[in-house]
């Protein structure tokens, strides 16, 4: 194969990246050690959903990158998600101010400088630092992800999603996690253990273990992470009164402690998106595009439910107008089903000092099209602010790999003043509504009587002196409820029958239990949950009956938000 003149690989450049849409512009190229002006690098706007990998070592300029993208989908209306775990994205709230060494180097590249604030919102994991307390309720966590922060095993991860079926048949709310801890006391005590026999594959030895890492959790202090008022992820969607979108910014100080409770966590609002958001197809842009840093902590040890369910969030979440950018160290780093459908690639340099980063090094290129670098040296020589980016074009295909020099943020690069983000919290019209934590009645009331439960159609009927069986809210479309899931869920249309006008009113009936066909929605549904949620809830999902429109409202995590809940 010839070789090919810097010229021909500059023409290559500039054609792969002319674009007819708009666009995020990255930055220039650098061809042959020569940067060119010339030969802009841009990431299409439409194709921000395809999702993204950013990756680097440690130092090589990974945030900046954040932070210059964020920017360009602010002023695009695109709202974004930062998962700020040190801090240093706060800036983007405080116009930057020129030098001559940043002149040299907009200048250099061909971009237009100019200092501006955006408009910027800050979170708090349960108030744990400056921001807007972000919680949820239990239910809502679900088991899958609330087993991860509990670092269970698989056995232990199935039993505690028949805990979640117990609740949530029997009208137990799981707001907090004395409310759980007191719905497993329940099952563990001679009140509850007929009810715990009926579980079946809940043992008693089991419970206890769970029982006791609840325990610890509220030992460790993250018992302020769950419960009421639970943060409504349409939060995240919303565009300044200009147009621009809103960069919220959750942080949480204490990650050095609680790793795996923050990427849990964002693992959860992404699952609340998915949940809550239509179908929206092919869009000019994002409805959202979100950040998630230090993507590592996601996937170290996670169960198979656990990644089965994240690639099953990914794949689907992209056709309702969602994008994700992983942010870590190397592409080895996200399972290869996770990192298949990544199609934006910005790859700061690695690292080559031990045989271990040898062999991430060549993993790394083995990731990249074919191209006129040779990215093994490029990619350890580059320096920073530099980074080997190839995306999706309009048309679906890759781009021509290009080393970058990238843009330079026009906000303030490093943590905002305090006073700043104080204000800015204060002033926000989220802080009325999840500032302050409230404990309604709950679970826990319920099964110690230490409080009334509520009443209104939702309050279950006493039955004893145990939980009792609750029915499902007036009004609630069961059928339409399930073809919505298994459409979703399985990726093709319903095989259940579709609706038909509903008949005069009459008395009640006693519900007929759900015939069983092989191939049928039962028999397809009960084996994707099964897959999806872990073999806990396998039988369960084959045999739903009554409770069938309930236990469908939990998604792909496990997850069930009140307001899905309340609809």
């Amino acid at each position: 194969m010839a070789t090919k003149t810097t010229a021909e690989k500059l023409a290559t450049i500039q054609q792969g990246y002319t674009l007819e849409g708009a666009t995020i512009e990255l930055g220039a190229a650098i061809i042959d050690g020569e940067l060119h002006k010339d030969a802009p690098v841009r990431l299409p706007l439409a194709m921000m959903n395809r999702h993204g990998l950013v990756a680097g070592a440690t130092g090589t300029g990974k945030t900046v990158t954040l932070h210059m993208m964020a920017e360009q989908l602010s002023t695009a209306g695109v709202p974004v998600f930062l998962a700020d775990i040190k801090g240093d994205l706060s800036g983007l709230a405080t116009a930057a101010v020129g030098s001559d060494k940043l002149t040299a180097r907009t200048q250099g590249i061909g971009q237009p400088w100019e200092g501006k604030a955006f408009p910027v919102e800050f979170l708090a994991l349960g108030g744990d630092g400056n921001g807007v307390p972000v919680r949820a309720t239990v239910t809502s966590f679900g088991p899958i992800l609330l087993s991860r922060i509990m670092e269970l095993n698989d056995t232990q991860e199935s039993s505690l999603q028949l805990v979640f079926y117990f609740a949530d048949k029997n009208g137990l709310e799981l707001i907090d996690l004395k409310d759980l801890r007191a719905v497993i006391q329940f099952l563990t005590s001679d009140e509850g253990k007929d009810k715990l026999e009926e579980l079946g594959g809940l043992s008693k030895a089991t419970a206890g273990v769970i029982l006791r890492e609840i325990v610890n959790l509220e030992a460790q202090g993250l018992e302020k992470f769950f419960g009421e008022p639970e943060f409504n992820t349409a939060e995240l969607l919303r565009t300044a009164p200009d147009g621009r979108g809103v960069v919220t910014c959750l942080e949480l100080p204490t990650l050095q402690t609680k790793p795996m409770l923050f990427s849990t966590f964002l693992m959860w609002l992404l699952a609340d998106l998915f949940e809550d958001l239509p179908e929206a197809g092919d869009l000019d842009k994002p409805k959202l595009v979100f950040f998630l840093d230090e993507a590592h902590l996601l996937f170290n040890g996670a169960s198979k439910a656990f990644l089965d369910a994240i690639t099953t969030t990914v794949r689907l979440i992209r056709s309702k107008g969602v994008g994700i950018f992983f942010v870590t160290q190397t592409p080895k780093d996200v399972p290869a089903d996770v990192l298949g459908q990544l199609a934006n690639r910005v790859q700061h340099a690695l690292r080559a000092f031990t045989p271990e980063d040898a062999k991430a090094l060549k993993a790394t290129v083995s990731t990249f099209p074919l191209s006129d670098y040779d990215l093994e040296e490029t990619l350890t020589s580059a320096g920073i602010g530099e980074a080997v980016i190839t995306v999706m074009n309009e048309k679906g295909a890759p781009t021509p790999v290009a080393l970058t020099r990238l843009r330079a943020p026009e906000s303030v690069m490093g943590p905002a003043d305090d006073a700043l983000v104080r204000s800015t919290v204060a002033g926000s019209a989220l802080l009325g509504k999840y500032g302050t934590a409230v404990d309604n009645p709950s679970a826990y009331e319920k099964l110690t009587g230490k409080g009334a439960a509520p009443t209104g159609p939702a309050a279950p009927e006493p039955s004893g002196g145990g939980p009792a069986g609750q029915a499902a809210p007036a009004g609630y479309d069961v059928d339409a409820e399930a073809r919505r899931i298994e459409e979703e869920i399985l990726g093709r249309p319903s095989s259940r029958p579709a609706p038909t006008p509903a008949p005069a009113p009459r008395a009640p009936q006693p519900p007929s239990e759900p015939q069983s066909q092989p191939g049928g929605m039962m028999g397809d549904l009960g084996g994707v949950l099964g897959g999806a949620l872990g073999g806990g809830l396998k039988s369960m999902a084959r045999s739903m009956g009554t409770q069938l429109g309930r236990e469908l409202l939990r998604g792909v995590f496990g997850t069930s938000s009140t307001r899905r809940r309340r609809r």
